[in-house]
């Protein structure tokens, strides 16, 4: 039996790194399976192209895409904004394929409110200066989240609870923290110089949602979060915006669909490259 699904406005989803080891695509897949919104927004580093070296792409990361165009098929309006890990999808930017579209950034009126959604890469110089330093720091991350997952193996054994690594160093480092508050700021004093009523931001696997103000006017500002470590999401319903967390929910393995799940690697393949030409 599956439960009803829930439907809602909007769902921001971002950094889902499809691709790597530290990509939860089995809840992703479980996540997408209960819900029925009317626009799916993708915020970046959905696919982890810069990680594609390793040709570690499994059926369960194949599942996710193919989700998300049947999405699409059933009338959802999925708009993919490009990131840093799949800046190679910025030359497809304004391409629009049946009701999948793919742009740098979105401005759209929610409710009488202007809303503002980018990535966020563009605030990190390490990205715009020094790539081969930041791909290198994908690699040494997407480790850490392997061996993090075998720690928490043993702990479990153990009989105590998981830990993570990477927000414990994270947490540690001073300069860690103020980038994310450095880039929070940066965001949202740009919306207000813009008149953008909400600012939607990923990139930095910080899930948020705050009220935000300066001298010249107030903004909301949020951000997605992840789906390697914190497995969170934005939904939009009734007027108003929700922080989604997956391991607070209790949702139950049953939601992914069985007929995909059925199907093989090459059947997945094929369904989602005729899908794509059709659509």
């Amino acid at each position: 039996m599956q439960l009803k699904k829930r439907k809602l406005d909007v769902v921001v989803l971002s950094d889902i790194h499809l691709g790597t080891y530290g990509c939860h695509a089995e809840e992703v897949l479980a996540y997408l399976s209960s819900i029925k919104p009317k626009k799916l927004i993708l915020n970046g580093d959905i696919i982890d192209i810069w990680q594609f070296r390793k040709r570690y792409f499994p059926k369960s990361h194949l599942l996710v895409l193919k989700k998300i165009i049947d999405l699409s098929i059933k009338g959802t309006e999925v708009v993919y904004i490009t990131g840093n890990h799949d800046e190679m999808l910025r030359k497809f930017t304004n391409l629009t394929i049946g009701n999948i579209s793919i742009v740098n950034k979105l401005v759209f009126d929610l409710d009488g409110k202007k809303t503002w959604v980018f990535h966020g890469d563009v605030f990190d110089a390490s990205i715009q200066h020094s790539k081969w330093i930041a791909k290198l720091g994908g690699w040494g991350y997407d480790f850490l989240i392997v061996l993090n997952r075998i720690i928490n193996w043993l702990l479990l054994r153990l009989g105590r609870e998981k830990y993570s690594l990477s927000k414990r160093i994270k947490n540690s480092v001073k300069k860690a923290v103020k980038f994310v508050s450095d880039f929070e700021q940066t965001a949202v004093d740009l919306a207000i110089e813009q008149g953008y009523k909400t600012v939607i931001c990923g990139h930095i696997h910080q899930p948020r949602l705050v009220n935000k103000v300066n001298e010249h006017g107030y903004c909301m500002y949020l951000n997605s979060g992840d789906w390697v470590e914190n497995l969170t999401a934005l939904e939009y319903k009734d007027k108003r915006w929700n922080l989604y967390s997956y391991t607070e929910d209790n949702m139950q393995p049953f939601y992914a669909n069985e007929n995909l799940k059925n199907m093989d690697y090459k059947e997945l393949l094929a369904a989602i490259t005729i899908t794509g030409k059709i659509s």
